[in-house]
């Protein structure tokens, strides 16, 4: 596998797992992913009591960078108070097979329990 940078584009990693990682990796991208696969469209708050201990910057971060990469929506109501809504974009519910691989991973090696 060539580890070298895509040409023409120095920022772009040549590992295609590299590059995966650099979109979705962080502490907190995989889990506002997979709440949004799971129960769908969320408002922000939703998603902050189901991430746990995510400030509210981290958060609010974390997902203008899933927005800026195309992989959720953000929905604002012209409404007071302003009401917002994310989910999961075309290219984001690609994702699904990941993190439901990852979600079984998880509960068969760290949760120790049998899926079959």
């Amino acid at each position: 596998m060539n580890n070298m940078k895509v040409e023409n584009n120095p920022d772009i990693p040549g590992c295609p797992v590299e590059a995966t990682l650099n979109v979705i990796g962080g502490k907190w991208k995989g889990i506002v992913l997979y709440h949004l696969l799971v129960d769908g469209v969320l408002r922000f708050n939703e998603l902050k009591r189901k991430t746990g201990e995510v400030t509210q910057r981290m958060l609010t971060k974390q997902l203008r960078e899933l927005e800026a990469d195309g992989l959720i929506f953000r929905h604002v109501y012209p409404e007071v108070p302003p009401k917002v809504e994310y989910g999961l974009t075309e290219k984001g519910a690609t994702l699904k097979p990941i993190l439901i691989a990852l979600r079984e991973w998880g509960m068969e090696n760290v949760f120790g329990e049998d899926l079959k």
